[in-house]
């Protein structure tokens, strides 16, 4: 797997399709469990379908990416949105992006989307899968559960084929932030009407990790037009419950 070094780390990542002077980037920023290899074929499945290239890394502290010191601050998807995301643009010379983010990559996405910072005007699309933009009773029941899986269940181990030695703190870097109580104000909204790109919001209805209440509030604060995909019999993670639907509607969205 390729390297790439921001701020003196080391990320994973991988570059599937055309490069960056050659068409616009699709950007895929994982969940809060994810890494490169967690993708499996989805980006390439998506690059193919449009005509695009796709960038995919491992954030800090997952993958093969270098480790992060814990406790990760509660502001850990502010700081990879304003800080660390533009300068891997920078780095891999993206010129035009559409991100597509899932959970904690979704919420980074529209951070950096409304942050007016001069990298987000090479923005062209957001796709967000399962994104938050404010903290529910039901992700904290299922963040817990999450918790309760790692200890006693395979959970630690399914996660290690993704994460190597960086399990333990990929894991509680993503569980411990969001089970502080601190986390509880926890909000993206005041970024929400700052977004000028249009936005391609996929939901499933069974996600245990969220509500709708998610999508509607991202629809009543954007900036930009939204369109909306909510999948019936589909969880957490749309691109891996319904792959075909995901990659038809973000063809279509492009």
């Amino acid at each position: 797997m390729q390297e790439l070094r921001v701020g003196g780390h080391r990320l994973e990542h991988a570059w599937i399709g055309p490069g960056p002077a050659a068409a616009p980037t699709l950007v895929f920023l994982h969940e809060g469990l994810g890494s490169v290899s967690a993708w499996r074929d989805f980006p390439a499945r998506v690059a193919e379908a449009t005509g695009m290239g796709a960038l995919v890394y491992s954030r800090l502290g997952y993958g093969r990416s270098d480790a992060v010191p814990l406790p990760r601050p509660l502001r850990y998807m502010h700081d990879e949105a304003l800080e660390t995301l533009p300068a891997v643009l920078d780095a891999m010379a993206v010129r035009e992006a559409v991100l597509v983010g899932h959970s904690d990559g979704g919420s980074i996405a529209l951070v950096f989307a409304g942050s007016g910072l001069p990298q987000a005007g090479r923005l062209r699309g957001l796709v967000l899968e399962a994104p938050h933009v404010f903290v529910e009773d039901v992700s904290i029941a299922s963040i817990a559960a999450a918790r309760e899986a790692y200890a006693k269940g395979d959970l630690r181990e399914r996660l290690a084929r993704h994460h190597g030695a960086n399990v333990d703190g990929a894991f509680r870097g993503w569980n411990d932030a969001w089970l502080d109580p601190g986390f509880r104000t926890w909000n993206i909204e005041e970024y929400l009407p700052r977004i000028r790109v249009p936005s391609l919001v996929i939901q499933g209805e069974e996600d245990p990790y969220g509500t709708l209440e998610q999508v509607t509030r991202i629809d009543r604060g954007s900036g930009a037009p939204i369109r909306r995909l909510v999948l019936p019999r589909c969880g957490h993670s749309p691109h891996r419950d319904a792959p075909d639907a995901c990659v038809e509607a973000i063809a279509a969205f492009i």
